[in-house]
């Protein structure tokens, strides 16, 4: 009996051991797919409740997106949690790279405005000078519209709708009756208020008596010319931000938001979390996504050299300083003018406005005590002027009256409006191409791979196999992995806007792609000029005092413009913007 069993005990034992062994290979095989991996990584990047994750593969799972055949470690809920995630991620990598060109454009308009305004009171303290120590009889009535005068001049260079003729020749209306009664009449002084029907008349009259010949017009027009091109600048870094502000609030479609979660997170369904896209297969889906945005490009681009010709415009040759330090000069030249002429001019007023109560106590000028100015010639009389010539002391003193202030920084002084001017336009050059290289700048680095092994959106492969697309919304059309079914509407709307702008400033600066560049740009050198300086040795004045000083010393502790985040020098790659 015991032989007869003892088959049967084997055979049953063999069944049981075979069994055991089937189990074991079912509970490693189970265990070698669990999604543990992928448990860690919806953790890691906190795409959402980490109880939306199995434990172990699903069979028999329904998704939308990440579809395949096989088991999957996703579930319909975890592919909201991606759209969520995927969203964030990529909003967050363009915020990264648009939040460098918005604060190189927003920092230096700052700084160009700040520029501006020390420029401006440079000016006024410069002519403030002159009045206190050559014309002191004018300086306190002076003050208010001296004051007004740059005030206008600064609401202008801010955007303000503001003329600067106007406030050039208002100016000159309102000198005009404390010069006739205090240089060119100096004993009628006492009988004529600020609200005389005299000084109103004197006001009225001034453009047509013309006592200061031509350096009102002449101011005026070199302000105007100067003053244009910086406060259109400021205008277009303006803006440059809205722009930029207006690209930071894109919407991404609900196809784009399929293709980034089969690129990004569909691999994870299948235990691949450390797979990387496939190159082309981003710049599919990348170029997809931002279609609309694409379309910034070619604007911008016209956007961004109209910024270079209007910053070559404004600090090319100095324009912008020299027009604001030659105010002292010309105010300085119209006073000498009106002395010169005030015999002429005395004599026409009185049949305007009524006979001078007193007699003039003087008809030749006086001798006053020069002191340095813009001045470098004596200008021309009008027609209606004397033709006799001007008296030997004025010829020696107008010789004299050149300026004492350098025209470019010295060695110590490395903030100028030319070496700001050099820094921004340096900058400038990486971002020319900022909307047509975005999807390239978010498919580069750590978020892709080119090599053997990348995935292609439904496996693993070797190399992408599809066709990659161009940008812009007519490229996308042959595009693959994101259909791209109508244009974004608030960025379409951005587009118009900057075409608009581009457009209005073109036509009124009509020459301005006739300005000559700045060959030497980012070499840190400057150009000679008429003046036979450089940047590297300055103009020195050959005047003695405190007026030897750069007009640029002021600057010279600026900081550096365009902060970038996370401290990364903006140097470090010129080819394109840093990261």
């Amino acid at each position: 009996m015991s032989r007869g069993m003892c088959p049967r005990v084997n055979s049953c034992g063999s069944v049981w051991i075979l069994s055991a062994l089937i189990f074991a290979v079912n509970v490693i095989d189970v265990d070698a797919y669990s999604c543990h991996e992928v448990r860690t990584a919806f953790q890691l990047r906190q795409v959402g409740p980490l109880h939306r994750v199995p434990e172990t593969p699903g069979t028999d799972v329904d998704l939308l997106i990440c579809k395949h055949q096989g088991p999957s470690c996703c579930t319909r809920k975890m592919e909201e949690s991606y759209q969520f995630a995927v969203k964030r991620e990529t909003l967050h990598n363009i915020h990264s790279y648009s939040y460098e060109l918005e604060h190189l454009i927003s920092g230096h308009s700052d700084a160009f405005q700040d520029m501006f305004q020390y420029l401006l009171s440079f000016s006024q303290g410069h002519l403030s000078s002159l009045l206190e120590g050559t014309y002191s009889s004018l300086s306190r009535q002076t003050l208010p519209h001296v004051n007004q005068l740059f005030s206008s001049l600064s609401l202008y260079l801010r955007g303000a709708n503001v003329s600067v003729e106007a406030a050039v020749h208002q100016f000159y209306n309102n000198l005009f009756p404390l010069v006739y009664t205090r240089l060119i009449n100096p004993g009628i002084e006492g009988s004529m208020t600020a609200g005389s029907e005299m000084g109103d008349c004197l006001r009225m009259i001034r453009q047509d008596v013309n006592p200061f010949g031509p350096h009102p017009a002449v101011m005026a027009q070199e302000l105007a010319g100067a003053l244009g091109a910086g406060r259109q600048l400021g205008l277009a870094l303006e803006e440059g931000v809205e722009v930029m502000n207006a690209t930071e609030h894109i919407s991404l479609s609900k196809e784009c938001m399929k293709g980034l979660v089969k690129m990004v997170y569909c691999s994870h369904c299948r235990g691949l979390t450390l797979i990387k896209p496939c190159v082309g297969y981003c710049l599919n889906v990348m170029r997809g996504c931002l279609a609309s945005v694409s379309e910034l490009d070619q604007p911008w681009r016209r956007y961004t050299s109209l910024l270079e010709q209007l910053t070559h415009a404004m600090a090319g040759h100095h324009s912008l300083e020299l027009a604001l330090l030659e105010v002292r000069g010309r105010v300085h030249k119209a006073l000498l003018y009106a002395q010169l002429h005030g015999p002429l001019i005395t004599a026409t007023v009185d049949k305007v406005c009524g006979l001078t109560t007193v007699e003039p106590a003087g008809m030749q000028p006086t001798s006053p005590e020069v002191t340095t100015s813009t001045v470098t010639s004596s200008s021309p009389l009008p027609s209606a002027a004397p033709s006799q010539p001007l008296p030997e002391q004025w010829q020696r003193q107008l010789s004299h009256l050149m300026s004492s202030f350098p025209l470019k920084p010295s060695k110590n002084n490395k903030h100028s409006l030319r070496t700001l001017s050099r820094e921004f336009l340096m900058y400038l050059q990486r971002y020319k191409s900022f909307f047509a290289a975005l999807p390239e700048m978010l498919c580069e680095g750590e978020n892709v791979v080119d090599d053997s092994t990348c995935w292609s959106g439904d496996d693993v492969v070797e190399s992408y196999s599809g066709r990659v697309v161009g940008n812009g919304l007519h490229a996308q059309r042959q595009n693959p992995e994101v259909k791209v079914r109508s244009v974004d509407p608030s960025l379409a709307e951005v587009k118009e806007r900057l075409d608009r702008f581009n457009q209005e400033t073109q036509e009124r600066f009509p020459k301005l792609d006739q300005v000559d560049d700045w060959d030497e740009l980012g070499s840190g050198k400057s150009e000679g000029s008429s003046t036979g300086c450089d940047d590297e040795d300055g103009c020195q004045a050959s005047g003695d005092g405190e007026e030897n000083i750069s007009h640029t010393e002021a600057a010279s502790e600026r900081r550096p413009v365009g902060r970038q985040p996370g401290g990364d020098s903006p140097h470090e790659n010129p080819s394109r913007p840093p990261r």
